[in-house]
């Protein structure tokens, strides 16, 4: 169900909601929830929108990839809310190839894999999640090297 803004902004004013984890991908909602909402605690809930959302406000990150590389995603979290694009881009450029897959189908099994490929155990998904097809395990595998051998943990 989507929350629209206006309809965050009335459940807020009526005291039922504190934050909202945003995940739709449209950085603009932030700004309008900000604007119809002053007060209401927005989080990133999408890996690939963090530097947006945190440079429009965001006060948490609900995450995935952070459980395969902590330390480079809590960095880049402080970098992003702090505003210091200088510094985040660089990382969140290098970041994003696995990022993105947090908004997609797949996202636990490709944060799974990937926190296998760097020694942590991620281990298989219970279903009614599948197994990754072997074309999109192949691209999560190539994806989470480059960001490992850029020395990102």
């Amino acid at each position: 169900m989507d929350l629209t803004p206006p309809l965050l902004a009335e459940l807020h004013q009526e005291g039922l909601i504190v934050g909202v984890k945003e995940f739709t991908g449209d950085v603009r909602r932030a700004y309008e929830i900000a604007e119809l909402a002053p007060g209401l605690d927005v989080l990133v809930g999408s890996d690939d929108v963090l530097l947006e959302l945190g440079i429009a406000g965001a006060v948490g990150w609900i995450a995935g990839y952070p459980n395969m590389i902590p330390r480079a995603t809590v960095e880049l979290y402080h970098l992003a809310v702090a505003g210091d694009v200088a510094k985040a881009l660089p990382i969140y450029r290098d970041l994003h190839p696995l990022l993105r897959w947090d908004s997609k189908t797949e996202f636990v099994q490709s944060i799974k894999l990937s926190m296998d490929l760097a020694g942590r155990r991620g281990g298989p998904c219970r279903p009614p999640r599948l197994a990754l097809a072997p074309e999109v395990a192949a691209r999560i595998t190539r994806d989470t090297e480059a960001v490992l051998a850029k020395g990102y943990r």
